[in-house]
Formats: C-alpha cells, sequence, structure tokens
C-alpha cells in the first residue's frame, strides 16, 4: 500500500471516529409520539362498561336522588302532569286508586289499599275503585309532592313502594280521611 492510501484510509477511519463520537452530541433523540392505542382501547372499555352497566347504575341514580329530593329537608321538589292509563305501562298517568306510573316507573302506593278497578268483585267495588281513582289524579295533579321509601323498596309485583306526601301529609291518608282507600294493613279486606 502506498503512503498516500494509507494516509487515505487513516483520515477516513478517523474521521468516521469523529463522526460516530460526535453523533450523541450533534443529534437529538426524536421525541416519540404518545400512542393513541390506550386512549382508544380506553373508551371503548367505557362504552361498552356503560352500556351493559348503564341501566342498573341508571336505577340506583333515579332511586338515591329520589330518596334525596324526598327526604323532610328537602321538601317536595317532584312534579308531573298526570292523566290516566287503565292497562299496560305508562309515563306519569294514575293505574287505580293506589297506582301510578312516574317517570316510567310504576308505583304503588304503600300506606293504603284502594278498591279495585280491574277485575272489581262488585258493582260497588267498581265505582267506589272509579273514584278513587279520579281523586288520586287530582290529588297528584294539585302541585309538588315527595316519594319516600318505607320498610320495603318493591312488592310482589316489582312495582316501587312510596308513600306519596305533599307538605309531609300523606296523600294515602286524604284518600282514606275521604273514605276512598283503606289504611294497608298488609293485607287485602273484601270491599262487597
Amino acid at each position: 500500500m502506498s503512503r498516500r492510501s494509507r494516509k487515505s484510509r487513516s483520515d477516513e477511519v478517523w474521521l468516521a471516529e469523529a463522526r460516530r463520537a460526535s453523533r450523541g452530541r450533534l443529534q437529538r433523540k426524536k421525541a416519540k409520539a404518545p400512542s393513541l392505542a390506550p386512549l382508544v382501547i380506553g373508551g371503548v372499555l367505557i362504552g361498552a362498561g356503560l352500556g351493559w352497566f348503564g341501566p342498573e347504575m341508571m336505577q340506583r341514580f333515579q332511586n338515591s336522588r329520589w330518596e334525596q329530593v324526598t327526604s323532610p329537608a328537602v321538601g317536595d321538589s317532584l312534579s308531573a302532569r298526570f292523566g290516566f292509563c287503565h292497562t299496560g305501562g305508562g309515563t306519569n298517568c294514575v293505574v287505580d286508586g293506589d297506582t301510578f306510573w312516574f317517570h316510567g316507573e310504576k308505583v304503588r302506593v304503600m300506606d293504603i289499599d284502594a278498591p279495585e278497578t280491574h277485575d272489581p268483585r262488585c258493582a260497588g267495588e267498581a265505582a267506589l275503585g272509579a273514584r278513587a281513582t279520579q281523586r288520586l289524579q287530582q290529588l297528584m295533579n294539585a302541585g309538588p309532592f315527595s316519594l319516600e321509601s318505607g320498610d320495603r323498596e318493591t312488592d310482589r309485583y316489582g312495582r316501587a313502594l312510596r308513600v306519596v306526601t305533599r307538605g309531609g301529609e300523606s296523600l294515602g291518608e286524604t284518600l282514606v280521611a275521604e273514605g276512598l282507600a283503606r289504611e294497608w294493613d298488609g293485607a287485602r279486606h273484601p270491599w262487597c
């Protein structure tokens, strides 16, 4: 090898070593862009969780909202315009003298027993049941009310059991005082 080739070769080696050594100082590390995969996966999991558990959570929220709203310290803050719904489900309607639908939930007035309007045992029960139904509708439409829980949340038919009050007074007791219902004693008694 000639002297010139050796020098060129050593210059090339030296230059390559110098470049390699300076790379760490001269080159900056490129920042990695954050991955969107965890966000997308998290969003999908949250969406699936809401789809799976959402209805149950909404039911718990509604029940807890009722409990908060119906505490005596808060006062009467529930209201709706009630119609009649003699059969099937409904929204904000009175079924009979002790049952109504409120915001999609069937509610049984737990402190009274009213005459039956569905399959009454006699004409007297049917007439009294119709009057009790009309009066409950009037009472429900008379202004804001509260729904208070008792010792049980639901009855054997899945209806929410609540005492309906206005100004701390039971609307069920109003029906009893007017002769349109009886105080609930845990058993049904004939109206005929």
